[in-house]
């Protein structure tokens, strides 16, 4: 399914949701939610100007989120959220081997289960966490058994308090400019030219909000999110080169 369909049936299921959830007067909830859809949602909450809508991914800071949808006249009604996080770690810490993002995601593809109903991977030394819809909780325990070439047990724990602080690579080099494409190809070691297209086609995220032109700009402690490359952000310029370049830091997200 191509970009513009997807949006289709994305903006379908929000609107249902909106509706549905006003004429049941009860809060109902989506499934996680990339950047990309959470900045669909936020535009149809704008004209939905009656209905209240939150999101939540688990934890302060969390990328992926579900929604959820409030009814106007919902009075005093909170979400009980239907997140639930895992903690997954080695059956024997000796003879495991180092486990990515990539590689817990891959496993739980293998087992069919939809990227929507997952929120984010946050690993963290020799152990991860990842968020869920709570009903998929006991299955992805009972099923998770194995990552790569490890043994793993995963078990279902409490989400109140939890706190991640990832692990960033520091990265300090000169640029042309400021501008998004300029330090994304600092960031993630290619050319501008190659960068663009992922810009105008709506893949790339500044604190949240989908950025389709190159020449935005960035400002210290901006975060810039890349569908399929990562994470960085930008921490601040420090002086210009011999050659009038600006020299700059970054923290990417590793």
């Amino acid at each position: 399914m191509d970009r513009e369909k997807e949006e289709a049936v994305f903006r379908r299921r929000v609107q249902d949701l909106i509706i549905l959830a006003d004429k049941r007067n009860c809060v109902l909830y989506s499934d996680f939610m990339n950047l990309y859809e959470q900045n669909i949602l936020y535009e149809m909450l704008q004209k939905f100007s009656r209905s209240r809508g939150e999101t939540f991914g688990g934890y302060e800071g969390a990328e992926r989120r579900m929604a959820a949808f409030i009814p106007s006249d919902a009075g005093g009604l909170e979400p009980e959220w239907p997140v639930a996080c895992i903690r997954i770690e080695p059956l024997l810490k000796k003879f495991a081997e180092k486990l990515s993002h990539r590689d817990i995601l891959g496993a739980l593809m293998n087992l069919g289960i939809d990227r929507a109903k997952t929120g984010d991977i946050a690993v963290r030394d020799e152990e991860a966490f990842l968020f869920c819809c709570a009903p998929l909780s006991e299955i992805i325990c009972g099923e998770l058994t194995r990552i790569r070439h490890t043994s793993v047990r995963c078990t279902v724990c409490r989400n109140e308090g939890f706190s991640y602080t990832p692990v960033l690579e520091k990265i300090r080099g000169s640029v042309a400019s400021v501008r998004l494409d300029a330090v994304m190809a600092l960031a993630f070691g290619a050319s501008r030219s190659s960068l663009i297209s992922l810009i105008e086609h709506g893949n790339v995220f500044v604190n949240g909000k989908m950025v389709t032109s190159n020449a935005c700009v960035l400002k210290e402690g901006d975060l810039v999110s890349v569908r399929g490359h990562g994470r960085f952000r930008y921490c601040d310029a420090a002086g210009q080169s011999r050659k009038g370049r600006t020299w700059i830091e970054i923290e990417k997200y590793v």
